[in-house]
């Protein structure tokens, strides 16, 4: 019994693991409860193709990482929308899963980690292709308002869709309720790939970096406090950052190493966040 334990602890992926039973009712109810506030205040927020662009990107993400939690044998929850008053931009506050076991190793956190924000890019990006189709330009006569930053995947759709890009000061593009929900969807993106503690980026470069993940999530933490004199919600994002905790996903067994499609899903992930990330997302014009 005893050696059998400790070898299923060793080599997780050779001991098949009986199948995971599916969610509960309370669970399904609780999730289409939140799926349908979520929906009615998106769609106050900006319309039903706004909303609906909106739930599948942020769907999408957390549907891959519960997906891969399935995949890999981990309990996890169903995803859970968390509805937001309208005010708030979007009208969500996004969504979440909570896993609710040790994960076994570095190659399940790599593949649960990565699964999300690969899964809502994939997502993202046609809806934002699509809305650029639909978005209009305008010459620039702003006086006051609230202007969207833009990322460099953003700004080389946009040149390649309108033949302009955000960054121009003579036009302004008017962005169609799909485009906008694809910029919050990628835009979201890019906040979870930040490699710092809970977050995705912070389980992938863990799984991908080992011991040299910490000199990341401390470099990356630092650049929030610069960052934040073009954008002050970066030092607001550094407080949750704070509360949430800088510990990493606990491990079953934290020597499994990587195998190479676990290291080409770390860098996707990498490149989606070179290409995502938005160091002003929002200025007050006016």
């Amino acid at each position: 019994m005893n050696d059998s334990f400790s070898l299923e602890r060793e080599f997780p992926h050779i001991f098949p693991r009986s199948p995971l039973p599916p969610p509960d009712r309370r669970s399904w109810v609780v999730f289409f409860v939140l799926l349908t506030g979520t929906i009615f205040t998106t769609f106050l927020a900006g319309g039903w193709l706004f909303s609906i662009s909106l739930i599948l990107i942020l769907g999408a993400h957390e549907f891959g990482h519960y997906w891969a939690s399935r995949r890999n044998h981990v309990r996890v929850s169903l995803p859970y929308f968390i509805p937001a008053p309208p005010v708030f931009i979007a009208g969500t506050f996004g969504a979440f899963i909570q896993i609710k076991e040790p994960i076994p190793d570095r190659r399940v956190l790599m593949e649960i980690g990565a699964a999300g924000p690969i899964a809502g890019f994939i997502v993202a990006v046609p809806a934002l292709i699509l809305g650029l189709f639909l978005s209009t330009t305008t010459l620039s006569n702003a006086v006051y308002g609230i202007a969207f930053g833009s990322s460099i995947i953003m700004n080389i759709l946009s040149q390649l869709i309108l033949g302009v890009t955000p960054l121009s000061t003579d036009v302004d593009i008017q962005l169609h309720p799909i485009a906008f929900a694809g910029w919050i969807g990628l835009f979201v993106t890019a906040l979870n790939l930040i490699p710092i503690g809970q977050l995705d980026g912070g389980h992938i470069f863990y799984a991908l970096f080992k011991g040299r993940h910490r000199f990341w999530s401390f470099l990356f933490y630092l650049a929030l406090f610069p960052l934040g004199f073009l954008w002050p919600g970066w030092w607001f994002w550094s407080v949750l950052i704070i509360v949430a905790g800088f510990q990493q996903a606990p491990l079953s067994n934290p020597h499994v190493t990587l195998e190479r499609k676990h290291r080409v899903l770390g860098y996707i992930a990498i490149i989606i966040f070179v290409l995502t990330f938005i160091p002003t997302p929002f200025k007050v014009i006016g």
